[in-house]
């Protein structure tokens, strides 16, 4: 994820969760927190707990989020969020909770007609975990159309290049779906079930050889032993868990998007 996405989706963040950005310049933004997210992002447990048991007035955090440090001026003072970043990661690990699931609208801004077609989208956020001794995780975003069975790679991406809008936006209306969003979500599984299996699994034969390598050592270890004592057959089942390779998919999120193009423009 480069920085001016890391920026996009930032803005697009707060703005969902109805918080009001004072400032957006393109290296850096100011947000004021609703409660809701002050409580989830900002550590103020007590502060939060005693303002409920006393009945008082909520005053949520201001906060400064600077995504270009070389482009901000030196007045500027706030938390510098890139990929990797702990701040970038909580919010990442919000976005479950407040938003598993999404409708969005695509906000035009220069409608083509008084009345502009938005044409509906899945997307699933995905996390392929390949797990054994030597852990790699990946992300796809897959975006399928439910009017013409389109099917997208790195859809979020060409999402952060749109304005979105939890509502209608004036001027459009949307297209019924011809798909019915259950066989899309079985079309994506089928897609990504295929590209696994084609995928060149060296890793999973060198982590079995790594494995067992591992178990003979084990084995001449205990080799004398006329009765493998319980230690033995705990080695062992911690030597499959550690080795054993794994795939696991986890659905980071998803949603449903009304867009204003039928297809993904070119380029």
């Amino acid at each position: 994820m480069q920085q001016e996405h890391i920026h996009q989706f930032l803005e697009h963040y707060f703005t969902v969760n109805h918080c009001d950005i004072l400032e957006n310049t393109p290296s850096y933004l100011v947000i004021q927190l609703t409660p809701a997210l002050d409580k989830m992002l900002m550590n103020r447990p007590f502060y939060w707990h005693y303002l409920e048991k006393m009945g008082g007035t909520p005053n949520p955090m201001k906060i400064t989020l600077i995504t270009d440090s070389e482009k901000t001026p030196d007045h500027v003072k706030g938390e510098y969020i890139h990929f990797g970043s702990p701040r970038l990661h909580q919010i990442f690990q919000t976005t479950k909770k407040l938003s598993r699931f999404m409708r969005l609208y695509e906000n035009l801004i220069n409608p083509k007609t008084l009345q502009t077609p938005l044409y509906p989208w899945i997307c699933l956020n995905m996390r392929i975990s390949y797990q054994c001794d030597r852990n790699k995780d990946i992300f796809r975003s897959l975006g399928y159309s439910l009017t013409n069975g389109s099917l997208i790679e790195n859809f979020h991406d060409w999402l952060l290049s749109k304005s979105l809008t939890p509502t209608i936006p004036d001027l459009c209306y949307t297209i019924a779906p011809i798909i019915k969003p259950e066989n899309a979500l079985k079309r994506i599984e089928d897609s990504l079930t295929s590209s696994l299996l084609e995928t060149d699994h060296q890793w999973a034969v060198d982590a079995r050889k790594r494995w067992e390598k591992d178990l003979q050592l084990l084995e001449q270890f205990y080799e004398d032993a006329v009765e493998k004592p319980e230690a033995y057959e705990s080695e062992k089942a911690a030597l499959r868990d550690q080795y054993e390779p794994v795939i696991k998919l986890e659905i980071i999120n998803g949603g449903l998007f009304y867009l204003g193009s039928p297809m993904k423009e070119s380029g």
